[in-house]
């Protein structure tokens, strides 16, 4: 629901318990200024702002590589070696 400033502060119980429900919006001269929102909501909401603040894997590879352009080798990356695969083995002997 929409309040302006003044029926808002002379409602405020009214505008808080409206809030269990649904956000109120409070407005000073046709202009959204605040918003009366649940707890859980706000609790939602904080929990949203800390997660976005946390370094992402995405992230830590962008430092990684910036770090690896400084190294004159770079990364040194080994050769490959085949594995012995038990499915591979186990699909050879079954007949067919």
């Amino acid at each position: 629901m929409n309040w302006k400033i003044g029926e808002a502060k002379q409602r405020f119980s009214e505008v808080v318990r409206a809030a269990e429900d649904e956000p109120q919006r409070i407005y000073h001269r046709e202009r959204l200024v605040a918003a009366v929102v649940d707890a859980e909501t706000l609790e939602d909401y904080l929990a949203w702002c800390e997660h976005r603040g946390r370094r992402t894997l995405a992230d830590a590879f962008a430092e990684l590589r910036d770090l690896l352009r400084d190294q004159p080798d770079g990364l040194t990356v080994p050769e490959r070696e085949d594995r012995a695969n038990a499915f591979a083995e186990v699909l050879d002997r079954v007949p067919g």
